[in-house]
């Protein structure tokens, strides 16, 4: 009989002010009664590289492979990891325009962090009053603003 695997709740949320500059990410992983808050900073980034960011970082720090119900409020990111990837690999990281994918180096760190987990990506409206979607939005700013030192 196979191990059940452990259920895992992600938030996430990245940006920057201005756009590009300095951003913020930060992510929210929810293991049962235990909560556990990630966050970082990068002085000269874009609002899509910090939710990459917060994705990634949010998945590397799994050390065993989870069932992952992941939420975001990036279509960026969430259509690009289940949508969009399959092409860009297939077309050796070239768009359907044959430009190079922007964000490569990050969008190949996620699509390897996946894959030993099950994740369940749904779409969260940003700014909609979620309390763990509020909670990361803060997160990301202040550690933007250098209020937190990364985490």
């Amino acid at each position: 009989m196979s191990e059940e695997r452990p259920k895992v709740t992600i938030y996430t949320d990245g940006g920057c002010k201005p756009n590009p500059g300095r951003g913020g990410w930060a992510a929210l992983l929810i293991f049962g009664d235990v909560t556990k808050e990630l966050y970082g900073h990068d002085m000269a980034t874009t609002n899509n590289r910090m939710e990459l960011t917060a994705a990634v970082s949010a998945l590397e720090a799994l050390t065993r492979p989870c069932d992952v119900t992941f939420h975001i409020d990036s279509q960026y990111v969430r259509n690009g990891i289940t949508s969009w990837i399959k092409n860009w690999m297939k077309n050796g990281w070239k768009t359907a325009a044959k430009k190079p994918v922007e964000n490569q180096a990050l969008w190949m760190r996620l699509h390897e962090a996946t894959l030993t987990h099950t994740i369940h990506w749904k779409w969260v409206r940003g700014h909609a009053g979620n309390l763990y979607n509020e909670r990361v939005d803060q997160l990301a700013t202040a550690a933007r603003e250098g209020r937190l030192s990364s985490s």
